[in-house]
């Protein structure tokens, strides 16, 4: 009953589109007696239903345009114009079918996390590994995680080598190392070797079941949007009431009142703004762009606060080698190449920086030896009979204090250090090279979209994040965040004015949902996909640049269209408070006024020269 109640928009006008073609078939049958039944039906099982939420709406003193259609709908069945209420009762569930398809997110979002986590987990007890369900693993248990499978809580590795894809809740781009004392997340994908964890918390503990209650908070949480049709029909609906009542008034005629309601059934706002809205839809798909949410096409062109997430979104996700810094007397080709040579053996994240760097300068590499790589001690090995070590500035100055003096000064990025046969050789920094498109988008998105305050906010280091901000042009940073925190800041922003998030991973998934509109760039997590209102399959800027002016271009239109057709309908009001148009003419020019405002929606779905007014640089 509760799914049926859930779509009940959709079922309302099949049956309205049912009852209506029999009554037009028993017309041409000749069975005029029997033709209003079918009309009865859809007023009392369709018709009933709406009006009783409309009077609820009314209760609460919500006038919108749905609520004039509602009283034209009471209104046809008293003075016997079955075939107007009929048509009335489609108009008005038809629009909300056509908005209610896409506005499922919340429950589906939660259904795609559901879908990531394993059901059960593989528990070793002596040397034997049984299938457990999740709920009946304890701390302490001994687990296997198979390749490619989801890490089912948190816990540390105890047996085996690997890596493990943790960008999902992190925000992170890179596959993290995974070795015996190794903390791992739940929810974070293992890589092709299997691993032996120990669970150091129960799964309703763990970081992912956390993520899925802060998803839950959000969405429950989640602001309801005034659509644009309510906001025109706030004064639209009492203004045709005063008139339909003062005709009535002055002609003492409930027929003039009914003629007036039949000119101002706002089937501009109840038609023309959906098909806009959906011919907007249908060009965003052609251009990569899913719009999940109509109404955000409707506050996307309104959004004066622009919150981006860093990694994958103002950056590709790759760390770059940008500096060699090397001791006196050391030869940075020299180093770019026993360091490449050893550390094209390692899973860490900044090995294959370090190894597409000397592929680029073409330096020599040779085998590497008695290579290891233990949890926190870096990478050792020996090339071309030199021992060489990669570690980090911290570990280097606990047993090398007199080091200091030849290490760079600390900047934003990532960074390691390199020593060979035991002594300080180089240092080489990293960045997460920002999109080449970036900047010139963040400087255009003040003058073309009035966008009045830009965030930056990331889970990484503050000066690596500080350092991307300088790059693109952002002045308000916020960095090392959690997902809470994310969503703590987004709800703050949103409370303030209008926001858009833009975010790719798990992690940003509750701040995607509350944001007025979430913006998922690219398709790493289906989580994340529904969790957004719209869904950017082409990793680009220039497609979120597309999707604004996609906005901007529907409110355009569908303003047109229902303005318009309501100022024709008022006119046309006139002449009926006036006795000069009755209610039969007051239909056939209502009708003419639809046509001419949803054939003006229909440009919405008309691709326009450009859609995007920045240059990349």
């Amino acid at each position: 009953m509760a799914r049926l109640w859930k779509y009940r928009s959709t079922l309302i006008a099949a049956l309205s589109v049912l009852g209506i073609a029999l009554h037009f078939a028993l017309l041409l049958a000749g069975s005029h007696s029997w033709a209003n039944y079918p009309l009865w039906g859809v007023l009392i099982l369709g018709g009933i239903p709406l009006v009783g939420e409309l009077t609820w709406k009314l209760w609460q003193l919500e006038f919108g345009s749905d609520l004039l259609a509602g009283i034209s709908i009471v209104t046809s069945m008293v003075l016997g114009e079955y075939l107007a209420g009929g048509l009335v009762v489609l108009m008005l569930s038809g629009g909300e079918a056509i908005e209610a398809y896409a506005i499922r997110s919340a429950s589906s979002a939660l259904r795609a996390l559901s879908k990531r986590m394993p059901s059960v987990a593989h528990r070793k007890v002596d040397h034997v590994i049984e299938d457990a369900d999740l709920s009946a693993i304890n701390i302490g248990d001994l687990l296997a995680v198979f390749p490619h499978e989801a890490c089912p809580v948190d816990g540390v590795v105890v047996e085996g080598h690997g890596v493990m894809d943790e960008s999902y809740l992190t925000g992170e781009p890179y596959l993290m190392q995974k070795s015996p004392g190794a903390q791992v997340l739940s929810g974070s994908i293992n890589g092709d070797s299997a691993l032996i964890i120990r669970a150091e918390k129960l799964a309703e503990d763990s970081r992912f079941a956390k993520i899925r209650q802060v998803i839950q908070a959000a969405e429950e949480k989640r602001p309801r949007i005034r659509r644009l049709a309510d906001r025109l029909g706030a004064w639209y609906t009492p203004l045709a009431l005063a008139l339909a009542g003062l005709a009535w008034l002055i002609s003492g005629d409930p027929i003039r009142f009914l003629a007036v309601l039949v000119v101002a059934t706002p089937c501009p706002l109840l038609i023309a703004i959906p098909v806009a809205i959906i011919g907007s839809i249908s060009l965003a798909a052609k251009r990569a762009i899913i719009i999940r949410d109509p109404s955000a096409l409707e506050l996307a062109d309104t959004c004066r606060t622009i919150i981006f997430d860093k990694t994958g979104t103002l950056t590709y996700g790759k760390p770059k080698l940008v500096g060699v810094y090397t001791a006196p007397g050391v030869s940075e080709t020299e180093v770019l190449a026993l360091t490449a040579s050893l550390e094209r053996l390692s899973k860490h994240p900044l090995a294959e920086a370090v190894v597409r760097a000397a592929d680029e300068r073409k330096v020599a590499r040779w085998e590497a030896q008695q290579m290891s790589e233990r949890p926190g001690q870096g990478l050792t090995g020996v090339v071309q009979g030199r021992t060489v070590a990669v570690t980090s500035r911290e570990k280097l100055l606990e047993s090398q204090p007199e080091a200091e003096r030849w290490l760079p000064p600390t900047t934003s990025g990532l960074e390691c250090v390199v020593l060979l046969d035991g002594h300080y050789a180089a240092t080489c920094q990293f960045r997460d090279a920002p999109r080449g498109d970036g900047s010139s988008f963040i400087r255009h998105l003040k003058p073309r979209h009035q966008v009045s305050r830009l965030l930056l906010v990331s889970g990484d280091r503050k000066s690596e994040v500080e350092y991307l901000a300088e790059q693109v042009g952002i002045e308000m940073v916020y960095a090392g965040q959690s997902p809470e925190q994310k969503l703590e800041l987004v709800n703050r922003e949103t409370a303030a004015n209008s926001t858009i998030f833009v975010g790719d991973g798990i992690n940003d998934a509750p701040a995607l949902l509350a944001a007025s509109v979430g913006i998922a760039f690219g398709q790493n997590s289906d989580v994340t996909t529904e969790a957004a209102d719209v869904v950017i399959l082409d990793s680009s800027l220039q497609k979120i640049d597309e999707f604004l002016h996609i906005s901007r271009r529907m409110r355009r239109i569908a303003l047109q269209s229902a303005i318009g057709g309501m100022g024709l309908s008022m006119l046309g009001m006139g002449f009926a408070v006036a006795g000069w148009l009755p209610p039969v003419w007051g239909a056939v020019l209502q009708e003419i006024i639809d046509v001419l405002a949803v054939l003006n929606a229909l440009r919405a779905a008309w691709p326009p020269r450009s859609l995007f007014d920045y240059r990349p640089e």
